[in-house]
């Protein structure tokens, strides 16, 4: 069968797959009566995965070389990425919420390279010299796969901000998944459990009449969400950040193979290392300063748009020695 057949039924199929499912986990993330189609979404992100993985088999067996050249192999090698981490993460943290920010990216993706691309775009073709090395494997597989996880912690940091939007919040330690909340003004706190032995029964009632006066009370359920949403963040962008570093360092090899150098200050060199600054920001801020909620949420919001232009923004603008996806 000819590649283009194939190529065009795995990537429309995948794309209509992974439309379903985002529907499927956004029904049960808004209804919590129908929470049992989350385990059907899950299913079909799998066979989008299994998919997409054929769709980049088929290139690299008609192709000769691993699938990661032009921007539509590329894409769909994200796209898969994203959706395995999906399902490492539901498996890995038993939740199901990662598929509702997951699942519409995957899908964006994969709807931008099947249906956004020209025609030449998607086609396979030779590689150029710098290309045929072995380390093209090794390192933009590891780079790619990176990317896909800090995106969906990211995601999932944004998720957490606007679930906690208008509110002064502090989870403590909830990198551990241990939860416990500290809520400023006009949000509710979890204080800390009281020894009745030490408190005389007046001063039960008067801290009892004053939470009641100065803090609302607000739903388990949404506090339950905002540390669930913080705690798996933290974890998949403490995954992406390991690989983003063993990416980094592969590339300076390479470049030193293929070019003399280990580092130049190529634009995609550059935005890399601010890559890998902005999350190593993240994780010390969390590791070390101790911080949690919505601080570190927005430092991790950042570093979304910061892989945002170090996997895409870098290539469009078509220059430098990383620019093998510019399409202008």
């Amino acid at each position: 069968m000819d590649l283009v057949i194939i190529q065009n039924f795995l990537d429309n199929t995948s794309f209509l797959i992974l439309l379903i499912s985002m529907l499927i986990y956004w029904i049960g993330a808004t209804l919590p009566a129908f929470t049992w189609l989350n385990s059907g979404g899950s299913a079909l992100v799998a066979i989008a995965n299994l998919c997409i993985a054929a769709l980049l088999g088929a290139r690299w067996l008609d192709g000769g070389y691993f699938p990661l050249s032009n921007l539509y192999e590329s894409l769909f090698f994200l796209a898969w990425g994203v959706t395995l981490i999906h399902l490492l993460t539901e498996r890995w943290t038993g939740s199901r919420l990662v598929g509702v920010v997951t699942t519409p990216v995957a899908m964006g993706i994969t709807a931008f390279a099947a249906l956004s691309l020209p025609s030449e775009m998607q086609a396979s073709a030779p590689l150029v010299p710098a290309l045929k090395s072995n380390w093209l494997m090794m390192h933009v597989s590891v780079m790619m796969l990176s990317y896909a996880a800090l995106m969906v912690g990211s995601l999932l940091a944004i998720a957490f901000l606007v679930v906690t939007r208008g509110q002064k919040i502090e989870l403590r330690g909830s990198s551990v998944g241990t939860g416990g909340y500290r809520l400023g003004a006009g949000s509710v706190e979890a204080l800390p459990k009281l020894s009745f032995e030490n408190v005389s029964i007046s001063g039960v009632q008067t801290l009892s009449l004053t939470s009641q006066a100065t803090i609302p009370m607000l739903s388990p359920e949404k506090l339950s969400l905002a540390d669930t949403l913080d705690n798996i963040s933290y974890r998949v962008i403490g995954l992406g950040f390991p690989l983003l570093t063993i990416g980094i360092i592969s590339g300076g090899v390479w470049a030193n193979e293929a070019w003399g150098s280990y580092w130049s200050w190529d634009p995609k060199e550059t935005w890399a290392l601010i890559t890998w600054l902005v999350f190593a920001a993240y994780l010390h801020a969390r590791i070390t300063r101790g911080w949690q909620g919505r601080r570190p949420a927005w430092l991790a919001s950042l570093g979304l748009i910061v892989v945002w232009v170090c996997y895409l923004g870098v290539n469009l603008l078509g220059k430098g020695l990383h620019s093998y996806g510019w399409f202008f």
